[in-house]
């Protein structure tokens, strides 16, 4: 079975999917476009936004009964998965509230005439979404889609099955019309076909360089716009006036947070000499203190990694950068005594631009510490990455931290603040990190026709 939900916490197989036919494909791309056709492009903003606004309701009072499937599936713990419910459901509203706004037309100053730009939606949207934040990644994309009067089908990540079934029945609970939003379980050949039918006009896809390379490719053979939120390797940095003891909380919270599993996580610590040695004191003992455990159990503060084949791949990773020369100040292997996919957090260093490790991203709780004689040092450290993500910058002088991002090719810079998500900050990246952007007023731009109407 491709669509399975195994619990990582103890390997046991809870359910499984049937992949669908092409029949039945044929079937749900006839209904999605029949649905933007005939209902949903017609609709009015207050309609659809009576629709995202009871989805967002429903989210809420069953946060519990979303958080636990999370939990279940991926293995994030309790906390974390209801307050993704949460911030699932307050991007819900927060495009039922502003799409109108931000969808006005705009009326242009022209030498001559009368002009003015109307946006309208394209029709039938396809996105591929992951695993790591089963509703949050659902969400950012088809909301503000939606209301701007497209229609979505989503193939999501075959280990959240659930999540993503979960996902299809709220929108229909709460009013959506049948293809309006459609869960798609099919094969990697059935997404090229998806992608190939014409009556898609647009992909977008959150995953791994390698995904985004496809599908981009798949999209741009058909001359279909596409956006891609790929990896990262947010570089974290520590400068000399920084306040250690904040700095030190937001580094633990940057990667540790899902296990280390966010594409925004903190990856690469770059610390200022001033403070290198004080910081990775601090970080060190703060890292030890994390207990592994049940994810449903709300004292346990480290979760497992999503599967077994995740862990084996984040400790290939450690062992090829060691044999290359890192050294491990911490961790470094599974924990033992866990029938879960359970990593140590881990910290490594001495990582030379020649090592794999360098370019890497880590997708787990592995950290990577750079010591730099300075700022300029720590910008260029920064910038010597495949990725343009997010960033973060630390520092008691704000203008300074200001003047610093400004440097950072990311497409997005955070001062005094590990990686954060809200609805009205604008989330993408630049380099192999993608391109567009989801969430603000600019994630419901991306897909729209931006339409000239000029009287003479």
């Amino acid at each position: 079975m491709a669509y399975q939900s195994t619990n990582p916490y103890n390997g046991q197989i809870v359910k499984s999917f049937d992949d669908i036919d092409d029949a039945e494909l044929l079937i749900k791309l006839t209904a999605a476009q029949a649905c933007f056709d005939q209902v949903w492009r017609h609709k009015g903003f207050a309609e659809r936004k009576a629709v995202l606004s009871r989805a967002a309701a429903l989210m809420r009072e069953r946060t519990q009964e979303f958080a636990q499937l999370i939990t279940l599936e991926m293995g994030k713990l309790i906390a974390q998965s209801e307050g993704e419910v949460k911030l699932s459901a307050a991007i819900l509203d927060y495009y039922a509230e502003h799409a109108e706004s931000f969808l006005a037309p705009e009326k242009l100053n022209t030498a001559k005439g009368d002009a003015v730009v109307e946006s309208s939606p394209i029709g039938v949207l396809f996105g591929v979404e992951p695993w790591n934040y089963p509703y949050y990644q659902i969400v950012r994309f088809a909301a503000p889609n939606l209301m701007a009067g497209n229609v979505v089908m989503v193939k999501h990540a075959s280990n959240v099955p659930q999540c993503a079934l979960a996902f299809e029945r709220l929108l229909e609970e709460a009013g959506a019309p049948a293809g309006a939003y459609t869960n798609l379980f099919i094969t990697k050949d059935q997404v090229a076909t998806v992608i190939d039918d014409d009556r898609i006009r647009a992909v977008a896809l959150t995953g791994s360089e390698g995904a985004g390379a496809v599908v981009a490719q798949r999209a741009g053979k058909n001359l279909k716009k596409s956006t891609l939120e790929l990896g990262g390797s947010d570089a974290f940095i520590v400068l000399e006036d920084a306040d250690l003891d904040n700095a030190v909380k937001h580094a633990v919270s940057g990667r540790m947070g899902n296990s280390g599993q966010a594409c925004t996580a903190s990856k690469r610590f770059i610390v200022v000499e001033a403070l290198a040695d004080r910081f990775l004191e601090k970080f060190q003992t703060a890292l030890q203190g994390f207990e592994a455990g049940d994810p449903m159990d709300r004292k346990t503060t480290l979760a497992p990694l999503s599967s077994a084949q995740a862990l084996k791949t984040l400790l290939g990773q450690v062992d090829e950068a060691v044999s290359h020369g890192a050294r491990i100040v911490m961790g470094g292997q599974r924990i033992e005594g866990q029938r879960g996919a359970f990593m140590q957090p881990t910290i490594l260093t001495d990582i030379e631009a020649d090592n794999p490790a360098y370019m890497q991203e880590f997708f787990g709780p592995v950290a990577l510490f750079f010591r730099v004689p300075d700022e300029a040092a720590a910008v260029a450290l920064a910038n010597d990455s495949p990725f343009g993500l997010g960033g973060s910058v630390f520092t008691q002088d704000v203008e300074r931290g200001k003047r610093v991002a400004r440097q950072i090719d990311t497409g997005m810079v955070f001062i005094n603040s590990a990686a954060v998500s809200m609805p009205d900050l604008p989330f993408g990246g630049v380099k192999n990190s993608g391109y567009g952007r989801e969430l603000s007023g600019a994630g419901i731009q991306e897909f729209v026709n931006k339409k000239l109407i000029r009287v003479g």
